[in-house]
């Protein structure tokens, strides 16, 4: 398919994290962009001022009239988006080229030098530190994230068409259309078993991405794949040794096949960071980016939104807001809490996302939310999902062994917070949860 010849492109869910990345990108390259989502947050906002054209109402009436000729018009969706939504249908009846997310995003990074990273956690952190990496270095990567960057405010990192990073999603197999030259694996846990079905499954469709690496597949020391190595006091091939914690900031030594780096810093909590900033660094330097410029790209790296992002960060008081919404998650989000303040109290404000991951995890969920010494839960978030019978966060609540344990609603949940004992607040969901934070950051704000 020829990009250059296509000179509309329109979105069916352009509110998504990786599509709102695309659309940037064909705007940022001089293409008429425009789309649907079904609501209005921060990310559309920033698409609109950038003049793309975003409505929220699924209506064939309000697709601008230039985005109705098929062979000017290119159109991309997400598989989030419901089977029967009208606009989505009306472009397949009418013979527009329709790819998925994962489709145009191979398209797009087929004939660039591809730097894919995979994995069921850990994706988003590790290729924003790659992308940042690259930057730093002065290789003008294009890097398409999926989450909004702290260090540029976004999900996407400009640069030249040689060059790409990408997420590359297990997620309806979405990751097997791309064409990766250097490739990380970073865990392969079961989940979106609404997809696979089981494990193996998910196992098998990693195996596959991994035969599509075509230089260098890197992966996390322990996974049942070949390639080069990464973990920490593991003896893998890139290994992280003598860590420590200074002020919140992580401070260990690397030692790769050829050499070792000492004192690398990171100012990311929790292990799991030190893991993603290893498997970054490990792409990076075989790609051929020394050690020494790696170590200094670290040290300025400021995160990603909604990854353990402190909101207030005060002696007596942390609001910390982070997207975890599978136990395993929220195990590494308390781990890293636990970590930073052993003798402190903490509240978690969990709101659970998607029934049927709600349904097949409830025990691991009410393991992990038991671990906070208060909870506060709201309903869950049904994102693409209808209802499932007895499956609520009545029946999470019930599972869960602390005594200080509640289910909120939005209206009341600041008055609820307002009302804890606890020093260390965290809000966790992949949800609309994320919309609340500001709201809650303001009324502690002005109560402590």
């Amino acid at each position: 398919m020829n990009l250059e010849r296509i000179h509309n492109v329109y979105f069916v869910g352009i509110g998504g994290i990786g599509m709102s990345a695309i659309a940037n990108y064909f705007k940022s390259n001089g293409k008429n962009v425009a789309g649907y989502d079904k609501v209005s947050t921060k990310i559309t906002n920033s698409l609109q001022q950038m003049g793309i054209e975003v409505h929220f109402e699924d209506s064939i009436n309000l697709i601008p009239l230039e985005f109705k000729d098929n062979e000017q018009t290119l159109v991309v969706y997400t598989p989030a988006i419901p089977k029967n939504n009208a606009e989505f249908n009306y472009f397949l009846e009418n013979k527009f080229v329709v790819l998925k997310r994962s489709e145009i995003l191979g398209e797009i990074t087929e004939n660039t030098f591809c730097l894919a990273v995979a994995g069921t956690h850990g994706k988003t952190t590790t290729s924003t530190i790659l992308g940042h990496i690259l930057k730093e270095a002065g290789l003008n990567a294009t890097s398409f994230l999926g989450g909004i960057s702290e260090n540029y405010k976004s999900n996407l990192i400009l640069g030249g068409s040689e060059i790409s990073v990408v997420e590359a999603d297990e997620f309806d197999r979405s990751f097997l259309k791309l064409s990766p030259n250097i490739a990380c694996i970073t865990s392969m846990d079961a989940d979106h078993l609404d997809i696979y079905g089981e494990k193996a499954e998910l196992e098998k469709s990693f195996k596959d991405f991994a035969d599509k690496v075509s230089d260098t597949l890197i992966v996390r020391k322990g996974l049942p794949l070949k390639g080069i190595t990464y973990g920490i006091n593991e003896d893998a091939d890139y290994d992280a040794k003598n860590l420590k914690i200074e002020e919140g900031a992580y401070i260990f030594d690397v030692q790769t096949p050829s050499e070792t780096i000492e004192n690398i810093k990171i100012n990311l909590p929790g292990k799991h960071n030190v893991l993603n900033a290893v498997a970054a660094l490990a792409m990076a330097n075989i790609f051929g980016v020394s050690l020494q410029v790696i170590a200094k790209a670290l040290l300025t790296f400021k995160g990603i939104e909604r990854r353990f992002s402190y909101k207030i960060k005060r002696e007596n008081l942390v609001l910390i807001d982070d997207y975890a919404h599978h136990p395993t998650e929220i195990n590494a989000v308390i781990d890293s809490v636990r970590e930073m303040y052993p003798t402190k109290k903490i509240a978690g404000i969990f709101q659970p996302h998607l029934y049927s991951r709600t349904r097949d995890f409830i025990n691991d969920f009410a393991a992990s939310l038991s671990r906070f010494d208060a909870l506060i839960l709201l309903d869950i978030y049904p994102a693409r999902e209808l209802p499932i019978d007895g499956v609520t966060s009545a029946w999470l609540l019930d599972k869960i062994t602390i005594e200080n344990k509640q289910i909120s609603s939005k209206e009341n949940l600041v008055e609820n917070i307002l009302k804890l004992d606890s020093q260390i607040i965290v809000m966790i969901g992949a949800g609309d949860i994320g919309e609340l934070v500001e709201v809650i950051k303001n009324a502690l704000s002005h109560e402590h």
